[in-house]
């Protein structure tokens, strides 16, 4: 109980997530009269995964597509398909966000890279700022959930899930969410008479921005395939994913210099030893839940309010979309995966179906206040306040959640394709 409230207070006062899962963990174990040893062996065993040496090298993969000029043809690729309806560079930013979400597997890597090209060009064609911002950190939510994705494989790692059926069954329900952020488009275009791109496109044009576009969106299909096919594990898939970038940058693009890997290498390091030092901590502070038996507390505190499998995946949901408001996505999952998927398990519901539920749920987190980084990142660009960007994007929350519930109760849509190629 005091390692709760600890918890919660370090949370409510606005000290980072590290520090907050290292501190609680300290006093525990200070606490509860236990070996300071226990402290560096647990950090140790949470990243002692062969799996979780994929993480950095899908950020450098990512890392180094942006910087190979993939973000520029994607954004001229989706201009094409559907700039010329009215609102159409609200709705090149939904699909532009949906197409790099396929090469970053993050959905502040997606808010910076695609907010720093569309967030300046809504602008000046007369889209107030806070709303270029909002779609684009709304749109970004599907970073996380389409393939490749850093939070599918931290799920995979801790719930002992197939990696590649959660990559698959990630396509749809992040597919779905970026439909539904576009009919918010569509209305507001209406509504609010969008401009629309006056400028014609040549026929000759929409092949060769297709072609433009073609070898950055086939990463997803090289990681998948390879996986699929036996060729290599989802670490090595990593690995390859690096290799067909660098290809794709210095021999495709030709826009990837070598004085410019010393800089792609440094930012991919500060974010990977970001993300490994939250995966460090928080399985500390999960090990400390399992030792003080919260799995089965929660468990019975839920099954004792419904069994019913439909109204427990409701308070689930109910409980993530509050976690992903104050906490960061992938320290959630290493925390709350031991804690709920018994739970699941037990009432008949796939694990690889729940990993889905789970990273949607808390990819909504990334655009929600009060510590929601897509909205940062964004409004950074745009210069405009947490205030004005909050609520220029509950609209696209709204739609999220919707495809969240789709999500939730139809397994049959989540599972498809997975069915389709693993069996």
């Amino acid at each position: 109980m005091l390692i709760g409230a600890l918890f919660l207070a370090l949370l409510a006062i606005g000290v980072p997530i590290i520090f907050v899962l290292g501190i609680s963990g300290l006093v525990y174990v200070y606490l509860a009269d236990l070996s300071l040893v226990l402290i560096p062996q647990r950090l140790f065993v949470g990243l002692n995964s062969f799996l979780v040496l994929s993480v950095p090298l899908f950020i450098l993969a990512g890392n180094i597509m942006n910087a190979s000029g993939i973000t520029e043809r994607i954004v001229r690729f989706s201009n094409l398909l559907i700039g010329r309806v009215r609102g159409g560079l609200a709705y090149v930013t939904v699909v532009a966000t949906m197409f790099f979400a396929g090469i970053t597997g993050a959905g502040a890597a997606d808010t910076s890279a695609i907010g720093s090209i569309m967030i300046p060009a809504m602008r000046d064609q007369g889209y107030k700022a806070e709303y270029a911002a909002a779609i684009t950190a709304a749109g970004a939510i599907v970073g996380p959930i389409i393939p490749p994705s850093i939070a599918f494989v931290i799920y995979g790692a801790m719930a002992d899930v197939s990696i590649a059926g959660l990559f698959m069954a990630g396509f749809l329900p992040g597919i779905l969410s970026s439909i539904l952020m576009g009919a918010v488009v569509w209305r507001h275009a209406r509504v609010h008479n969008f401009p629309v791109r006056e400028a014609t496109v040549s026929l000759r044009e929409y092949p060769l921005g297709f072609v433009e576009a073609l070898p950055g969106l086939m990463m997803p299909a090289i990681i998948l395939g390879g996986i699929l096919g036996g060729v290599f594990t989802p670490t090595e898939a990593a690995a390859a994913g690096v290799l067909y970038a660098l290809l794709v940058g210095f021999l495709v693009y030709r826009e990837l210099k070598p004085a410019s890997l010393w800089f792609i290498l440094r930012d991919t390091a500060i974010m990977s030893g970001g993300v490994m030092l939250i995966v460090a901590n928080a399985s500390l502070f999960s090990w400390i839940l399992a030792a003080e038996q919260v799995p089965q507390e929660v468990a019975n505190l839920i099954t004792g309010l419904s069994r019913e499998p439909w109204v427990v995946l409701l308070l689930i949901n109910l409980l993530l979309l509050f976690v992903g408001c104050i906490m960061e996505t992938l320290a959630a999952i290493i925390i709350l995966t031991p804690v709920l998927l018994p739970l699941v398990k037990g009432l008949g519901i796939d694990p690889l179906h729940f990993g889905v539920i789970i990273v949607v749920n808390l990819s909504i987190g990334l655009s929600t206040p009060p510590v929601g980084v897509n909205l940062f990142v964004a409004g950074g660009i745009a210069r405009v306040s947490l205030e004005q960007i909050s609520r220029a994007i509950w609209p696209f929350v709204m739609a999220t959640l919707i495809a969240l519930a789709i999500t939730t109760y139809w397994p049959g849509m989540v599972l498809l394709i997975p069915r389709l190629f693993l069996k």
